[in-house]
């Protein structure tokens, strides 16, 4: 077992192959599936490896980085290999990443965190930025489409794709500047904190190479499986009645596991502010970088693009941030109220995904 991270993404690797080669039927479209889901998590371990070898604030940003490629690269994917109904896909999957972020995991790392701790703290220095950077590009790419005029329905023209790509590009890499040289010191955890994992002795240069390599062949196992079962993924929606949304919930519940885990983890060992960058560098990382692969594939491709989202949609999103708002407000401080308050809304978003 403790050699899961290699085996894993070579055997992934090995069904990928055979998938290419062989008719995907029920058994073959199973065991990729499993291999799918493998490869996510062997991939962002192997995140967390390099990320432990560069530090803080640089190991959140290399984790955020690695789901988003991943990201990125199963709506590229699914998109390419989809029956033309793919239009709305990259604007699900974002929205989704950024509610199950915002609710379901910050959320989460309230609420339990509260549980276990009482009270926990992280530094409003560096999370309020983010959450302005985060809730502009939120508004720019999924809100504004819905109220434009100069293309037909919720969509941009080309040229304003273009500008919403590049503008979502700057806000990120600001972003990054002000997180790792400018202003560091307002993302490093808590001195004294207890998580046992922050302690741990780093990996060799070896074993970071090693780890490196293996999350190039854990991406590559994860876009060619999510391209040849996206037909599969499809049709298992259509025929349970589901509404299409739910296949980007599906994506951005898939890739946001392992780092929901990573930061859950983080708050109950009582270093939050960890947790908080991971939740909030993933969200900016999934539209900031997201949103230029996505246009520019678009663009490129000539594939329709959707991304203003329905007016319920944009309702809940307009709620989350309000309550992420609040909670910054409080000055850095958590508590369990609003860790639960964040929950259920992020249980509304789920239901209101399956039952519109």
């Amino acid at each position: 077992m403790r050699n899961w991270p290699v085996i894993v993404p070579l055997v992934a690797v090995a069904f990928l192959a055979t998938a290419l080669i062989v008719p995907v039927g029920a058994l073959l479209g199973t065991a990729c599936g499993i291999a799918l889901v493998g490869a996510v998590l062997s991939a962002v371990h192997h995140a967390e490896v390099v990320a432990h070898k560069v530090g803080e604030p640089f190991g959140t940003l290399v984790l955020a980085l690695a789901v988003t490629a991943i990201e990125s690269s199963l709506i590229v994917s699914m998109m390419l290999a989809g029956s033309g109904g793919e239009t709305e896909l990259a604007r699900d999957a974002m929205y989704a990443a950024v509610m199950i972020i915002a609710n379901g995991v910050v959320g989460a790392c309230v609420l339990l965190g509260a549980l276990r701790h009482r009270e926990q703290f992280y530094r409003i220095e560096g999370i309020g930025p983010a959450l302005a950077a985060l809730a502009t590009l939120a508004v720019l790419v999924l809100v504004m489409p819905a109220f434009t005029v100069s293309a037909q329905g919720p969509r941009y023209t080309p040229a304003q794709l273009g500008f919403v790509g590049v503008s979502s590009l700057t806000v990120w890499c600001v972003f990054v500047f002000f997180e790792t040289i400018s202003h560091r010191d307002y993302f490093l955890p808590a001195i004294g904190a207890n998580d046992e994992a922050a302690h741990a002795p780093p990996p060799t240069v070896g074993q970071a190479w090693a780890s490196f390599a293996l999350l190039l062949v854990g991406l590559v196992a994860v876009v060619g499986l999510a391209k040849v079962l996206s037909p599969s993924i499809e049709s298992a929606v259509r025929a349970a009645g589901a509404p299409t949304t739910v296949v980007g919930v599906a994506i951005a519940l898939l890739v946001l596991l392992p780092e929901s885990i990573a930061a859950i983890r983080s708050a109950l060992a009582n270093r939050l502010q960890t947790s908080m960058n991971l939740a909030f560098g993933s969200a900016l990382a999934t539209i900031g970088l997201t949103v230029p692969v996505v246009v520019g594939a678009c663009l490129l491709l000539g594939i329709p693009l959707i991304l203003g989202l329905p007016q319920k949609d944009i309702v809940l999103l307009a709620l989350s941030l309000l309550v992420c708002t609040i909670g910054v407000g409080s000055g850095g401080r958590t508590s369990m109220m609003l860790g639960a308050v964040q929950l259920v809304i992020f249980a509304a978003f789920l239901f209101l995904e399956v039952v519109p």
